[in-house]
């Protein structure tokens, strides 16, 4: 199927109710915003615990693929096979991009980075979305968005400054190529918020959900056997796998495809900024890691900047009412 026969699908009977419901209120893209950021800050610890008895590209294999199973059931409880099945080049084609590649490379970092940093590089997602979205949709973020992207990014730069590290033993090297892949990570993630407005526009989130996930597992499935470690991994280990798959991934993506839907992908993106909030809450209840003030003051800065590049408050004057 093309892209027009996928684009024409999404006013099938399948679809239809969709076109026709009533536009969401900002107050419940909101509430997915702020869930939505809760899980994935508390993935980065989930990973660390995977990656360090499976290894990366494991780790991620057996999240796409807890994630996949836990979506199928719903896809085909919630009547959204038919649209996914219309649909699935581009489904699975963007899971590749936005779930297998960013998955591996975060778990690949976190084997030698803290989960606090990779959760405040993961923020700079919204820099490289709206730099995709400028160069091959024309979507030119106004000036209130703009500056709420720099306060936002400065808040996260600000915490960066004094609050996570590296791991003890490792060279700078190795530090580098790790930051490095968070930030290919986060370039996959901006391509493929633009992709999934364009090519699924329409399409239920469910099935783009489990679409995503059905690509990334058959994408990671070989590599993961090749490198699966030679002696099994702890109950814990596994614990944290499976958490990560159904709620940081299954519901999780469930929750970020219908906020790209209701609110855009740009902002959508934003919901990296308030990640790192969220992941340092979790190390410091989880690992014992402290917060200080400034953590506080930061935490601040980065939600008046998530606030100013959503839209939910507008910088500059309302041009008076003509008498």
């Amino acid at each position: 199927m093309n892209e027009g026969e996928c684009a024409a699908a999404t006013t099938s009977d399948t679809l239809r109710p969709q076109a026709t419901a009533p536009a969401p209120n900002k107050r419940r893209w909101l509430v997915d915003m702020v869930l939505l950021a809760a899980l994935w800050g508390s993935s980065f610890l989930f990973m660390r615990i995977g990656a360090a008895e499976f290894g990366a590209l494991p780790t991620a294999a057996v999240r796409v693929g807890i994630g996949m199973l836990f979506l199928l059931p719903l896809v085909f409880w919630r009547g959204q096979w038919p649209a996914l099945r219309q649909c699935w080049k581009p489904a699975l084609g963007i899971g590749i991009l936005n779930s297998g590649l960013p998955f591996a490379l975060f778990a690949f970092a976190l084997l030698t980075i803290n989960t606090g940093l990779a959760a405040m590089l993961n923020a700079t997602v919204p820099m490289f979305g709206a730099l995709v979205a400028w160069a091959f949709f024309g979507d030119r973020p106004d000036a209130s968005r703009s500056l709420g992207l720099v306060v936002g990014f400065a808040g996260v730069a600000m915490l960066a400054g004094r609050g996570a590290g590296f791991h003890e033993g490792v060279d700078e090297g190795a530090v580098l190529l790790a930051i490095g892949a968070c930030l290919a990570a986060c370039v996959c993630y901006a391509f493929a918020a633009s992709l999934t407005r364009k090519h699924l526009g329409g399409v239920p989130a469910m099935a783009t959900a489990t679409g995503s996930q059905i690509g990334a597992t058959l994408a990671l499935a070989l590599p993961a056997l090749w490198l699966w470690p030679e002696h099994m991994p702890s109950l814990r280990a596994w614990l944290a796998l499976l958490v990560l798959g159904t709620a940081c991934t299954g519901f999780a993506y469930i929750l970020f495809f219908r906020l790209i839907e209701n609110a855009g992908p740009a902002r959508a993106l934003t919901v990296t900024f308030v990640v790192p909030v969220f992941a340092f809450f979790y190390g410091a209840v989880f690992l014992g890691e402290r917060i200080t003030q400034w953590m506080l003051i930061c935490a601040v800065v980065i939600v008046a900047g998530v606030a100013l590049s959503t839209g939910i408050l507008k910088f500059g004057r309302k041009r008076a009412p003509a008498a």
